[in-house]
């Protein structure tokens, strides 16, 4: 896998312009316990690139997403919502956290997000750092046959 990009502040809101969550897989999500009380939170999507050439359609990328000193985070998973489909995306940056969110948190379109938002969210984490790659397939898997 390659090197994760670290992800500043003032990044947010191109990184949000670069995909396109809305409608994405969450495809898994790891809680990496590192010591007593040092976590990580790994949130791994499918979702598609933003359009950069009106002729062609998206690609769809497998994206990580990775919180290191994680201070708190909720992945709750009720009947009546979808199970890995990403209803909304919100990340923000407040009091020195960034917070993540995946699914929908009931804000109008170019409404920022506020901590108690993400903390009403199904399926949200906070932490200090934030890095993002996007994984691409090993050689191995890419040569495989598909079923």
């Amino acid at each position: 896998m390659s090197e994760m990009i670290r992800l500043q502040p003032h990044e947010v809101a191109k990184f949000l312009r670069a995909y396109r969550f809305i409608g994405g897989r969450l495809r898994a999500v790891k809680v990496v316990h590192k010591g007593a009380r040092v976590v990580a939170v790994e949130l791994h999507t499918r979702v598609r690139e933003a359009i950069t050439d009106l002729g062609k359609d998206p690609r769809h990328v497998r994206l990580r997403l990775r919180l290191n000193g994680v201070e708190e985070f909720r992945f709750q998973m009720r009947p009546s919502q979808p199970k890995s489909k990403i209803t909304d995306a919100r990340i923000g940056y407040h009091n020195g956290l960034f917070y993540v969110t995946l699914d929908s948190i009931g804000l109008e379109p170019g409404e920022t997000a506020q901590v108690f938002d993400f903390r009403a969210s199904e399926v949200f984490a906070a932490g200090r750092e934030l890095f993002w790659d996007v994984v691409t397939k090993g050689p191995a898997e890419s040569d495989a046959p598909k079923p």
